[in-house]
């Protein structure tokens, strides 16, 4: 996947389009991700002993990986994500600036 866990991205689809969150997790197998404060669903939620009373939770739910593009450091605009050996290490790069998107 071009994006990982941590990274600050944008929506470019989808009810949440132009906005921007932060990864919370990622789902390789599925191709989906969970991005803060995107994609705010509403579920339904038993008492338990967590929650005793129970009642309608917002939360969120996973997007879609295509549907999101990192957000380039530089320039602070979404960009796509090319990979290069570094130092001997492979790390991705932004597309726009060509600065590196790993720390």
């Amino acid at each position: 996947m071009h994006v990982k866990k941590g990274d600050k991205v944008q929506v470019l689809s989808g009810k949440d389009k132009g906005k921007q969150g932060i990864i919370l997790a990622a789902y390789p197998k599925k191709e989906k991700v969970l991005v803060e404060g995107i994609n705010i669903v509403k579920k339904h939620a038993k008492p338990s002993q967590d929650n005793p009373q129970g009642g309608i939770l917002n939360q969120e739910a996973p997007i879609h990986v295509s549907n999101v593009l990192p957000i380039d450091p530089k320039s602070g605009e979404p960009t796509r994500v090319g990979n290069e050996v570094r130092d001997g290490k492979k790390v991705r790069i932004a597309k726009k600036s060509g600065e590196a998107l790993d720390k």
